[in-house]
């Protein structure tokens, strides 16, 4: 079980540290795409280890292992973990799992009250002109998606400008960019340890948004130069998620005003092995266990113990 302990392990750490620095050097969309499933991929492979090695204690209760015919005290005799070490991965699984559940109803509430508040603006199409000074333009998920634009943001921009800051977050919400964020924010209450792999990801996406409007206005200057304008009249002012101002400003119209990135298929081959590696730790862990609860059921037979 040490070994499958520490393959699951070694390959979620490397797999963490390693995911957000290759994204780097892929184009956004591949980035956004790979960060996501590396999250999703980490944080499932540690509750699942952490769900199968608390059974392993759970599976020492009597009235527990009454009901599938095994010796708890064989299985106690024959597994490597101590049992407080066993007691709190099985807490560590729960506590994954509320934060997961905590995490999702936030979201869902902060989404629900988002349409509320903005159902009453005037729409044209999917544009939605909130009347305040302060600039703010973020794309609102749901059906049919909006995009909400203060006329303090319309005023700070020019028309060029306007039109590719428009089209930055239609392409959030042709993207369904919402979902990828939506995922990276529940691996990361999954494992905290996400948290570097999840900003990164966060970041791809405001980049994907900004390569997709550089196609659809034909000019990536222009949409480097709007996303500059509109971050120096927002300041330092909180954004909501999927604004054309989120994420490092700086990072994002370097990249516009460079070449585009290539994709570099050896380092997206190099990480999806690494990915696999990771899914192979949980696979392991669940075989040994599988032998431990398969030692402790010859003892069906006996009379239960008290």
């Amino acid at each position: 079980m040490w070994i499958s302990l520490c393959v699951a392990l070694s390959a979620g750490v490397v797999l963490t540290l390693s995911a957000p620095r290759t994204a780097r050097r892929l184009p956004p969309r591949a980035a956004a795409w790979m960060l996501t499933s590396a999250a999703v991929i980490a944080a499932g492979a540690w509750v699942a280890v952490l769900a199968m090695l608390g059974v392993t204690f759970v599976g020492q209760i009597p009235q527990v292992a009454a009901e599938g015919r095994w010796s708890p005290r064989v299985l106690a005799a024959d597994n490597p973990l101590d049992w407080p070490v066993a007691a709190a991965c099985a807490v560590g699984a729960l506590g994954c799992l509320a934060a997961l559940v905590v995490s999702a109803y936030r979201w869902v509430r902060v989404f629900v009250r988002a349409r509320h508040d903005f159902r009453p603006l005037p729409t044209s199409g999917d544009l939605a002109v909130l009347d305040d000074p302060a600039p703010v333009a973020f794309a609102l998920p749901g059906a049919p998606g909006r995009i909400v634009v203060s006329t303090g943001m319309l005023r700070a921009l020019n028309a060029d400008e306007r039109r590719a800051l428009l089209a930055h977050e239609r392409a959030h919400l042709r993207h369904r960019h919402h979902v990828f964020l939506l995922v990276l924010q529940l691996a990361a209450a999954a494992n905290p340890l996400l948290r570097p792999l999840t900003r990164a990801g966060a970041h791809a996406l405001e980049c994907w948004a900004d390569e997709s409007a550089g196609a659809v206005v034909a000019d990536r200057h222009l949409v480097a130069r709007a996303v500059a304008r509109a971050a120096l009249a927002t300041g330092r002012a909180p954004q909501p998620a999927l604004a054309a101002t989120g994420g490092p400003v700086p990072q994002r119209v370097q990249a516009l005003l460079a070449p585009p990135t290539p994709l570099r298929r050896r380092l997206v081959v190099a990480v999806a092995a690494l990915m696999v590696i990771c899914c192979a730790g949980p696979a392991l862990t669940a075989h040994d266990v599988d032998q431990l609860f398969d030692a402790a059921a010859p003892a069906r037979t006996e009379a239960p113990e008290h």
